[in-house]
C-alpha cells in the first residue's frame, strides 16, 4: 500500500512538473492578491520581518526587495491612501521578481478570487491537511480519463484499409498524441527511480 500511495505521489508530480491539466492561466497563482507571495508579503510588513518574502526571490534580487520593504515600511504611516500605494508597489515589486526568478513573465497583480482552477487549490489543502490523497485522487483520475480518451482514439483508428492513406493518416496522428501524452509521464516517473550518480548517491 505505501509502495503504491508513494507511486502516485510520484504520478503526482510528474504530472504537475510536465503541466498536465494545468491550464497555463493557473501558473499565474501567485500573481494574485490571495496568493502565497502576496499574502507573505502583507504578513511582512505587517510584522517588519522581510524574511518572509525573501524566499520567494533568489539572492541576486535580495537587496531590491529589502530596500522595498524598507522604504514601503517607513511611508506606511503616512495616511491610509499612501499606505495603499506603498503596499501595492511593493507587492508588485515582489510578485515582479518573483515571477523573474521562475523565468516568468509578469504581467500584472491579479484581483484575489481569480480562479486558478482545481489543481493549485488541492494542492494548497494538501499542504494545510497534510495529506496528499485528496489531491492524488484528483491528479490521477484526471490522468486516467485523459488516457483513455487519447487510447481509445488510437485503438479504434488502428485497424485502417492500407490502401486509405487518409485514415492511416488519422491514426498516425492518435498514435503520436498518444506517445506524447504518456511519455514524459513515464519519463519524468522513470528518472525518479533512477539513482542521482552526480549527487553520490
Amino acid at each position: 500500500m505505501k509502495a503504491l500511495y508513494f507511486k502516485s505521489t510520484l504520478l503526482i508530480s510528474a504530472l504537475l512538473i510536465t503541466g498536465f491539466f494545468i491550464p497555463q492561466t493557473t501558473k499565474a497563482h501567485c500573481d494574485s492578491m490571495d496568493g502565497p507571495v502576496v499574502l507573505a508579503a502583507q504578513k511582512a510588513l505587517e510584522t517588519g520581518n522581510v524574511n518572509l518574502v525573501l524566499i520567494w526571490v533568489n539572492e541576486d534580487q535580495e537587496e531590491q526587495i529589502r530596500e522595498t520593504f524598507t522604504k514601503t515600511r517607513n511611508v506606511r504611516d503616512h495616511g491610509e491612501n499612501v499606505r495603499q500605494v506603498a503596499d501595492t508597489w511593493f507587492f508588485e515589486t515582489l510578485v515582479r521578481l518573483h515571477r523573474e526568478s521562475e523565468g516568468a513573465s509578469y504581467t500584472g497583480l491579479k484581483p484575489a478570487g481569480t480562479s486558478t482552477g482545481p489543481v493549485i487549490p488541492a494542492t494548497d489543502q494538501a499542504l494545510e491537511t497534510g495529506s496528499a490523497r485528496e489531491l492524488r485522487d484528483l491528479i490521477v483520475n484526471a490522468f486516467e480519463q485523459q488516457l483513455h480518451i487519447h487510447f481509445e482514439k488510437a485503438l479504434r483508428a488502428r485497424d485502417f484499409d492500407s490502401d486509405n492513406v487518409e485514415a492511416g493518416r488519422e491514426y498516425v496522428h492518435n498514435y503520436v498524441e498518444l506517445l506524447h501524452f504518456v511519455k514524459p509521464v513515464y519519463d519524468m516517473l522513470d528518472a525518479e527511480e533512477r539513482p542521482a550518480h552526480n549527487h553520490g548517491h
